[in-house]
């Protein structure tokens, strides 16, 4: 097989260098880093990498709509989104944002390569110690309107995870490099079709959409 190419997407340095070790072992390949969902997208339009390795929470863009993106943008670029969490949510948000495979950060190598050797031949893969039952609700979904998460456009559900995150909406706006008024606009036309009628609400179903944590 020619040399591979990977990206790594995750907001912890350790991690990422915990998986390059990793990945350099078991093939021959070329490893590029992220830190955000941000700079992953950027790095996958730069380097259409044969598979990214994405954490699912990210601060800023994370990894479900960075997902999401390349997916749309690049459909030859497999990712495989890198979780703790076995929230069968989570996983259903993944598949949904176009993920070809789930895997728990507390794998094995062994079942890290299984992984990307499903990947690689545009495979699903969900690790073993998530239910079933993921794949069914996934199946009655398809072809159903979703969650309500998928009733508001991308740039909404980005100043949603920002908001969550407790940035100012002049902070928002000079993430995104939109004027002020247009983020104030976004989050009002959220609010209006999630039917929220405060911040605390939006933080609160961000929280329950899996779009942040508490930590």
């Amino acid at each position: 097989m020619s040399s591979l190419r990977f990206l790594l997407a995750d907001d912890h340095t350790l991690v990422r260098a915990g998986f390059r070790s990793l990945l350099e072992k078991l093939y021959d390949c070329e490893v590029a880093e992220a830190g955000d969902g941000r700079e992953a997208l950027r790095l996958v339009g730069q380097l259409q990498p044969d598979v990214v390795l994405m954490d699912i929470k990210m601060p800023g863009l994370n990894g479900l709509e960075a997902t999401a993106r390349i997916n749309r943008d690049f459909p030859n670029v497999r990712v495989l989104l890198l979780s703790m969490y076995t929230n069968e949510e989570y996983v259903l948000q993944a598949l949904r944002a176009g993920a070809v495979g789930y895997l728990l950060k507390d794998a094995t190598p062994a079942e890290l390569q299984l992984a990307i050797q499903a990947a690689l031949r545009g495979e699903m893969y969900l690790s073993p110690s998530i239910s079933k039952r993921v794949l069914q609700d996934y199946l009655q979904l398809v072809g159903s309107s979703g969650s309500m998460l998928n009733a508001l456009t991308a740039r909404q559900r980005e100043v949603l995870q920002l908001i969550a995150e407790g940035r100012t909406m002049k902070e928002i706006a000079q993430i995104l490099h939109i004027s002020v008024k247009t983020a104030e606009a976004h989050r009002k036309q959220m609010m209006d079709r999630l039917d929220i009628r405060d911040i605390t609400g939006l933080v609160r179903y961000a929280i329950r959409a899996g779009l942040v944590t508490l930590e």
